[in-house]
């Protein structure tokens, strides 16, 4: 089957990476581990470019690194959402008595993927562009797109877990399941230097 894959990448990130030292994924080599009988045609990758925080600045650095060497892989298309921060006011889980119950926070979060993700899954199946989907996320705001997509263009979209299993979202329903398994991360990595027109990548120090 001519197939797209669709990796939200924070999903992804915050499921199966964030922790370990196994940052350095191999989109391709995982995508092919989850789907040795289909013909991958494109692997679209959805992220937003992360800022620097006080306490590692050099955040954004290592996530440029990355998206260089997805960037040498002519099947990887990368889509960009964005970050928006602001300032409000929260209250506290744990008010201490005599204190103030409220706070102000910076909250950064992050916008454009989910839909983004969306609009090409549904424009690639309208357009014929594959014959199955296969989107990697565990974000119950893609159940709509799934479902039209399987019942207005007839496609299978199969959907894979990157979180634990305890945590998977039932509302996202594909035509197939597939749990994304830790030791398959860890086992498709990224050689540890590549290169482009810019020169060498290397794997950052800790990924």
């Amino acid at each position: 089957m001519a197939t797209i894959v669709y990796i939200d990448g924070f999903n992804l990130y915050y499921g199966a990476v964030k922790g370990t030292s196994n940052k350095w994924v191999d989109l391709e080599a995982v995508c092919r581990r989850l789907l040795p009988r289909d013909d991958i045609v494109k692997i679209r990758y959805f992220t937003a470019r992360i800022a620097e925080r006080p306490d590692d600045p050099q955040r954004p650095v290592r996530q440029d690194i990355y998206l260089r060497a997805l960037g040498t892989n002519p099947l990887i298309e990368i889509h960009f959402g964005h970050f928006v921060t602001r300032r409000t006011r929260l209250p506290l889980a744990k008010p201490t008595q005599g204190l103030p119950s409220v706070v102000e926070v910076v909250k950064q979060e992050e916008k454009g993927s989910d839909v983004n993700l969306a609009t090409h899954l549904v424009a690639d199946a309208f357009q014929r562009r594959c014959t199955k989907a296969v989107v990697i996320s565990n974000d119950a705001d893609l159940a709509e797109p799934v479902r039209v997509v399987q019942s207005e263009c007839g496609m299978p979209v199969e959907v894979v877990n990157p979180h634990p299993r305890h945590k998977r979202s039932l509302k996202l329903q594909g035509s197939e399941f597939r749990q994304l398994r830790a030791e398959v991360v860890a086992e498709c990595q990224l050689p540890a230097s590549l290169r482009d027109e810019q020169g060498e990548i290397h794997r950052p120090e800790g990924w």
